[in-house]
């Protein structure tokens, strides 16, 4: 091609493209787009992601009161100190969505308005530091029928071997976990570039087994307490995090570190192309 460009075959690997307002990473694999909101205001963010969080929380679950939300959407005094990762199908669907929360010094993470923390723990400094919240995954993309809202099982029995990653394998239906992984890589990555190093989380003793099975060892820090249902506080160490999965799960650790090149978004016809470093940009 012109300008010193290649086409990406779209069945290889990770692509990127930079909007300024969001990042957008192509899973061509996986058949999946990823996007990220940084430092948005809520009126720059996606409504469909506020109207899914409605779906789950408000309809679905009843953790909170439909009628209180305008337009079907659920909103908080939190959206405005996240940073939203969103998950779409190739024909612009949105099947997730996570937020990273980091608010300011004067405002607690939204675990602490419900949960204690061990008197024995000491917290990171704030600015290392970004609670998970409001995770959910549309109910046609859970992995049976039976799971809970954020798509992978509930239960796990304590022999069952811990989940293996194969990058060669397929994995487009709608069974494997790779929508939620793929949701945390790009936290993963958002946060190694912005300082982050400690993930909060308040979730069901379930939900961290089960991401234990696939690597993500998170550490209690409290008692249960009843915060949308049955939650326990938990923290990981995203340093550890990276040391542990090169050792048990080193195809998991690459796919997580993979960086992918900036591409140029030709629309419609979805054309991916590598930009060569040294190469200037003909976008306008």
């Amino acid at each position: 091609m012109d300008n010193g460009k290649q086409r990406v075959d779209p069945d290889a690997f990770l692509s990127r493209v930079d909007f300024g307002a969001h990042q957008e990473t192509i899973d061509h694999v996986n058949r999946k787009i990823f996007r990220a909101y940084r430092g948005c205001h809520p009126d720059n963010i996606p409504n469909d992601i506020f109207r899914l969080r409605h779906q789950v929380y408000c309809l679905e679950c009843a953790f909170l009161h439909p009628e209180q939300y305008v337009d079907g959407m659920e909103l908080d005094d939190y959206d405005d100190v996240s940073t939203h990762f969103a998950a779409y199908t190739m024909d612009e669907k949105l099947v997730g969505a996570v937020r990273l929360v980091q608010p300011n010094a004067s405002k607690p993470y939204p675990f602490e308005l419900h949960c204690e923390v061990f008197s024995d723990y000491e917290m990171p400094e704030r600015e290392q530091a970004a609670e998970i919240s409001r995770l959910v995954v549309k109910k046609s993309h859970r992995r049976r029928r039976a799971d809970s809202v954020l798509g992978i099982p509930g239960f796990m029995s304590s022999q069952e071997p811990a989940i293996e990653f194969d990058p060669a394998v397929d994995r487009r239906d709608h069974t494997s976990p790779m929508l939620l992984l793929g949701m945390y890589r790009e936290m993963f990555r958002y946060s190694e570039e912005g300082g982050i190093r400690y993930w909060y989380a308040a979730m069901e003793r379930s939900l961290a087994h089960a991401l234990k099975k696939m690597g993500f060892r998170f550490m209690a820090i409290g008692p249960e307490a009843n915060y949308y249902g049955s939650v326990t506080p938990y923290v990981l160490d995203l340093h550890d995090l990276r040391r542990k999965l090169a050792t048990s799960n080193p195809a998991l650790a690459a796919w997580f570190s993979e960086k992918p090149p900036v591409v140029e978004h030709v629309h419609p016809s979805r054309m991916h192309v590598v930009r060569k470093p040294g190469n200037p940009s003909d976008i306008n």
